[in-house]
């Protein structure tokens, strides 16, 4: 049984990127443009690791990992952060929200794949 991961992000293009890269390790990947899409994503089964930018409209990165920090039936599912942000302050933020780790942009596919091995198994 694959893995399901939802990659949430505005830019299709890094969706596709991220998509791209965890299909060919064997992860079953489905696809958000912003948060609030993601949380609607969610209620469709069962998700293993959310992979999430910051900066999306309709409902940011941090408001995400917030959100399913709330909800009991996600309060545990690891949360990336794949963002364009390398500030601290962001990254804290993002942490006292619950993300579980901190990718920056770009990424490499080894190391996002590492991440999510880790993370994810």
């Amino acid at each position: 049984m694959s893995k399901r991961v939802l990659a949430v992000d505005d830019s299709k293009t890094m969706r596709d990127m991220v998509s791209f890269t965890l299909k060919g390790a064997g992860y079953e990947v489905v696809e958000a443009e912003d948060g609030r899409h993601a949380l609607d994503t969610l209620g469709s089964g069962v998700i293993d690791l959310v992979i999430t930018d910051i900066n999306m409209p309709n409902m940011n990165g941090i408001e995400l990992v917030k959100a399913l920090r709330s909800n009991p039936t996600h309060r545990s599912t690891p949360i990336l952060v794949l963002t364009t942000e390398s500030d601290d302050s962001k990254k804290n933020e993002g942490r006292n929200a619950g993300a579980t780790g901190w990718i920056v942009k770009p990424f490499e596919p080894e190391k996002l794949l590492k991440v999510v091995q880790k993370v994810c198994g």
